[in-house]
C-alpha cells in the first residue's frame, strides 16, 4: 500500500511538472520502466484495461509536449528515409494486426489446450497494437526535445537508469546461494525475478547484456576519474546482474556486442574481454553451469515425444537449444508455404503450429522463441526486408557515431545505440520480437537521442575532418563534458 501511494505521488507530481518542463517529466516516465512490471503496480484502474499510472503519466506527457513545442520553435526534422521506413514498420504491424483480428479461431484453440480464458477483444486491442505502438512514443518524443547538451544528459541518464535499476534489483532478489548451480540458477531466476521485478528472465538477461556495454560507453562523457569509476562501477554490477539471470542467450549477446564494439573502437577489449568473462564465471559459477548445459550426459533434459538423447559423446541439441531444434524446422516449413506475405500477428497459434506442437511434441511454444522467423511467419519477406532495413540503418548512424572521434557525444551515444541495437538483434537469434515491446524502450530512447546527435553532427559537423580515431578531444557540440 505504501509502495502505491509513492508511486501515485511520483506520478502526479511529474504530470503536473511537465507543463512546466515536458522533457525532464518524460526522463521520470521513462525511468519508471525499471519498476513499471512489477506485479504490485496496478495495470488497471477499476477495470478498464489501460488504464494505468504509466499510460496516465504518458498521455499528460504527450499533451504537454504538444501544448509546449511551438512555443520551443521545435519542428520535425527526422530523416526522410528514416520516416519512410518508420511508417512502413507501424504499417506491417497495423496490417498485421488486422489480419489477427479477421482469424481468431486458432487463439480460442490454443486457450483450450490449456484451458484458459480466451483473450478479450479489448485485450488483443491493448497487447497487439495500442501496447505495441506506445512503447516508441518516448523514443521519439526525445528525440524532438534534445536539444542541448543538458537535455542530452537527462535523457542518456534516464534510459541508462533503466538498466542500472534493473540489475540492482535482480542483485537485490536473487539469493546468493543460488550462484553454485546452473539448474537451480535457471528454475529459481525465472520465478524470482518474474514476481519480484516482472520482466521475464531470458528478457532481462538481454537487457542486462545490452545494458552493461550501453552504460560503459557513457564512459566518453566524462573527465573526471570519480565519474568514469562510477560509471565502470556501475557496468561492472550490471555484467554481474547478468550472470545472475542464467540467461544462456544472453551471455551470448554479451559477448557477441563487446566484440564487435572491440573491433570498431575499443581494441583493448580483445585482451580484456575474456579475462573480464572468465572473473564473472569464477565468480558465479552458475553462469558457466548453465552456458554448458546440453554438453554433459547427466544433464540431458528427459522427453516424452520427439528426438531420442544423443550418444554419451554428443551434445543433447534438445537440452542445448530448449526444444527450439523441434520447432524451428516446423515454423520454417511453414514460413515457405506463404514466404512473401505471411499469416498475421500471432500466425504461431493461429495457423495451429502451436497446438501441432503441443499436441505431437508435448512442446509450449505460443510464439517461434526467435524475433527473425516470427516476423517472416506473421509479415513474410515483403514484411521483413523493410523492418531489417531499418535496424540495418540505425546500426549504420551509430557505428558512424561511435566511431567519430569529433566530439565526446558521438563516441558515447553511438556506443549506446549500438550496444542496445545489437543486444536485440544478437538476442533475438534465440527469443525476443521486432514487435516493440517494454523491454525495448530503452533501446528506442537510445535511437532517439542517437538520431537527435546524428542530425546535429550533419549540420555543425559535416565539412570538418575527421580526426585520428585513437585520439578525442574536447567536446564541441553542447558544451564541454563534465
Amino acid at each position: 500500500m505504501i509502495r502505491l501511494t509513492l508511486l501515485w505521488i511520483f506520478v502526479a507530481f511529474i504530470a503536473a511538472y511537465a507543463w512546466r518542463d515536458w522533457y525532464k517529466a518524460l526522463c521520470g516516465l521513462i525511468l519508471l520502466m525499471a519498476v513499471v512490471e512489477h506485479p504490485d503496480l496496478p495495470k488497471s484502474i477499476m477495470g478498464i484495461q489501460g488504464l494505468n499510472p504509466w499510460n496516465l503519466l504518458l498521455l499528460a506527457i504527450g499533451m504537454a509536449w504538444a501544448w509546449k513545442r511551438h512555443q520551443e520553435g521545435l519542428h520535425w526534422d527526422i530523416p526522410g528515409k528514416v520516416t519512410l521506413l518508420l511508417l512502413i514498420y507501424f504499417g506491417i504491424v497495423i496490417i498485421g494486426f488486422y489480419r489477427l483480428m479477421t482469424d481468431l479461431s486458432g487463439i480460442y484453440e490454443w486457450a483450450y489446450l490449456h484451458r484458459k480464458e480466451p483473450p478479450s477483444t479489448g485485450n488483443l486491442w491493448g497487447e497487439n497494437l495500442i501496447n505495441v505502438l506506445k512503447w516508441v512514443i518516448p523514443g521519439l518524443l526525445l528525440y524532438d526535445g534534445c536539444r542541448d547538451r543538458q537535455r542530452f544528459l537527462w535523457g542518456v541518464t534516464a534510459l541508462l537508469g533503466i538498466y542500472f535499476l534493473l540489475a540492482v534489483q535482480i542483485i537485490r532478489w536473487m539469493p546468493l546461494e543460488m550462484l553454485g548451480g546452473g539448474s537451480d540458477l535457471e528454475a529459481r531466476s525465472g520465478k524470482i525475478l518474474l514476481n519480484e521485478i516482472g520482466y521475464h528472465r531470458v528478457n532481462m538477461a538481454m537487457l542486462m547484456a545490452g545494458g552493461a556495454w550501453a552504460i560503459y560507453a557513457a564512459k566518453a562523457l566524462f573527465e573526471k576519474r570519480l565519474y568514469i569509476w562510477l560509471v565502470i562501477g556501475a557496468s561492472a554490477a550490471t555484467v554481474f546482474a547478468l550472470a545472475l539471470t542464467g540467461g544462456r542467450t544472453g551471455y551470448a549477446t554479451w559477448a557477441v556486442i563487446g566484440v564487435a564494439l572491440s573491433l570498431l573502437r575499443w581494441r583493448k577489449f580483445l585482451i580484456l574481454g575474456p579475462a573480464i568473462a572468465a572473473a564473472v564465471l569464477l565468480l558465479v559459477p552458475a553462469a558457466q553451469e548453465r552456458m554448458l548445459q546440453g554438453m554433459n550426459p547427466d544433464e540431458y533434459q528427459p522427453r516424452v515425444h520427439g528426438p531420442v538423447s544423443p550418444s554419451p559423446d554428443e551434445p543433447d541439441l534438445y537440452t542445448v537449444t530448449a526444444g527450439r531444434n523441434i520447432a524451428w524446422p516446423v515454423i520454417i516449413d511453414k514460413i515457405m508455404e506463404a514466404p512473401w506475405v505471411g499469416y498475421g500477428r500471432e500466425a504461431m497459434q493461429r495457423t495451429g503450429l502451436a497446438a501441432i506442437l503441443w499436441s505431437d511434441y508435448g512442446e509450449s511454444f505460443p510464439h517461434p522463441h526467435n524475433a527473425y522467423l516470427q516476423w517472416l511467419l506473421d509479415n513474410g519477406l515483403l514484411g521483413f526486408i523493410p523492418v531489417i532495413l531499418f535496424y540495418l540503418l540505425m546500426l549504420s548512424y551509430s557505428m558512424s557515431l561511435f566511431r567519430d572521434s569529433r566530439d565526446k557525444i558521438f563516441v558515447a551515444i553511438g556506443g549506446i545505440a549500438l550496444a542496445l541495437l545489437l543486444a536485440l538483434l544478437a538476442a533475438s537469434v534465440g527469443s525476443q520480437s521486432f514487435y516493440p515491446r517494454e523491454g525495448a524502450v530503452g533501446m528506442w530512447c537510445a535511437i532517439g537521442l542517437m538520431l537527435r546527435v546524428y542530425v546535429e553532427r550533419a549540420r555543425q559537423f559535416a565539412d570538418a575532418p575527421v580526426e585520428d580515431l585513437d585520439s578525442v578531444s574536447g567536446s564541441q557540440l553542447w558544451g564541454k563534458p563534465a
